[in-house]
């Protein structure tokens, strides 16, 4: 079993920036943050691997970065230049052991563990 915890979030003005951490109860060789607003699927933000495979959507490539601190089984997400777009609970997923199959770090499926979440709430 693997628990992940979130923290960080919290409301931010338009522009502003907000980092996010995930505490694993173990080592976790696949991990990645989601993010679902209200009445929308939960989608794929980032995500990384132990080998260092970093993904991001789309939307938040050149303003969020994801990181991981092995030594401390630990998930970052730093994200700048917040727009009111980016309102909704962020989610830290985990994938614990290496796979052969073919990489989708933004894909729900790809992970079995997740966090409750945490809000980030964006002001214009």
């Amino acid at each position: 079993q693997l628990k992940l915890v979130e923290s960080g979030g919290g409301s931010v003005q338009a522009g502003g920036s907000l980092r996010l951490s995930c505490a694993a109860s173990k080592s976790t060789y696949y991990m990645g943050w989601f993010r679902q607003a209200p009445g929308k699927e939960r989608e794929g933000v980032a995500g990384i691997s132990s080998d260092g495979q970093i993904k991001y959507a789309e939307h938040v490539k050149g303003r969020f970065t994801i990181s991981r601190d092995d030594a401390k089984n630990a998930l970052y997400l730093q994200m700048d230049s917040l727009t009111p777009e980016d309102s909704a609970m962020y989610y830290c997923a985990g994938r614990v052991l290496p796979s052969t199959a073919r990489l989708t770090l933004l894909d729900r499926a790809w992970y079995n563990y997740w966090g409750q979440g945490t809000q980030v709430t964006v002001s214009s």
